[in-house]
């Protein structure tokens, strides 16, 4: 079982950046895969980014593709969401979660850190 922390939240004018960090507690990190959601007020969670356990593979919607980076220091037992030209709509709460390889059940979440961009 892994707990997760993330920082790297804050305000920040559109067309900005911001790197989020999650970083894990406990010895199996490097087993999960990671992924960063994200929940605006009154929207459904929105899966932002993912990728696997040894950081070989990643995905990312359209809504973020190429404005989004996610990775993973295993060493660090830590995964990064870079945040790039930013967008007011990207306005949320961004939470990362482990998940269980080749699963869609989760094994951990964080607590969220909240993102704001203003226009």
């Amino acid at each position: 079982q892994v707990q997760l922390v993330e920082s790297g939240g804050g305000l920040v004018q559109a067309g900005g950046s911001l790197r989020l960090s999650c970083a894990a507690s406990g010895r199996s990190f490097s087993s999960y895969s990671m992924d960063w959601f994200r929940q605006a007020p009154g929207k459904e969670r929105e899966l932002v980014a993912s990728i696997s356990f040894n950081g070989g593979n990643t995905y990312y919607p359209d809504s973020v593709k190429a404005r989004f980076t996610i990775s993973r220091d295993n060493a660090k037992n830590t995964v990064y969401l870079q945040m790039n030209s930013l967008k007011p709509e990207d306005t949320a709460v961004y939470y990362c979660a482990a998940r269980y390889v080749g699963t869609r059940e989760f094994g951990a979440w964080g607590q969220g850190t909240q993102v704001t961009v203003s226009s």
